[in-house]
């Protein structure tokens, strides 16, 4: 690839790339591999998170998720949902709106962290690139949020199956009363690690 004198944004490199081996089941580790050292031999610096490029490009259905860790773009197949993203002069705005840290941690490039611009709302669930859908948020807690969906779902889970259980009038009493110790023990550590916190439980529910 040519050497740029201006970078393109990290996502639409990693959609060329997927373009250019349309129609190839892609392992994780090779495309992150690749996407890496082109784009340090393109620009000469470190390509910050190409993980979340992938995962984006895959929730927006440019990207089919063969099975776990593959990848592929089939154009055929692809989605037609476009990616509009925050633009340059909204990321720019958004992380001078947030004092350049973390909006969750207070944390930013002065404490070695990389700072990502966030759709408060997901695009995946109809959030647009407008300022007010923008927050600033550090890698890790971009991941929080990334995973905190399916957190919820399994503390949800376990809350209900806590009351079925101990509503049940399972005539195996040390089968049931291993399945509450059981939700008990999985729900205290939501709470030990404060997880979900916005979904209420204590153990006298």
């Amino acid at each position: 690839m040519v050497k740029r004198k201006h970078k393109i944004s990290q996502i639409e490199f990693v959609k060329q790339w997927f373009i250019k081996n349309a129609g190839r089941d892609i392992p994780h580790s090779e495309s992150k591999n690749a996407l890496e050292t082109l784009w340090k031999r393109t620009y000469g610096s470190r390509f910050e998170d190409s993980d979340r490029s992938i995962r984006t490009l895959c929730d927006i259905g440019f990207l089919i998720k063969i099975k776990n860790g593959v990848y592929r773009h089939d154009p055929s197949r692809t989605s037609k949902r476009k990616l509009r993203g925050f633009s340059e002069a909204q990321k720019k705005f958004i992380l001078e709106r947030d004092g350049y840290k973390c909006v969750e941690c207070g944390l930013g490039p002065k404490n070695g962290v990389v700072l990502h611009v966030d759709h408060i709302k997901p695009q995946n669930r109809n959030g647009k690139s407008e300022i007010l859908n923008g927050q600033t948020l550090c890698a890790s807690h971009n991941f929080i949020k990334k995973i905190a969906s399916q957190t919820q779902t399994g503390k949800r889970m376990f809350i209900r199956l806590l009351e079925l259980s101990k509503k049940s009038d399972d005539s195996d009493n040390e089968h049931k009363e291993k399945l509450v110790a059981f939700c008990l023990e999985i729900l205290s550590i939501y709470e030990k690690h404060k997880i979900n916190g916005q979904i209420l439980w204590t153990e006298d529910n």
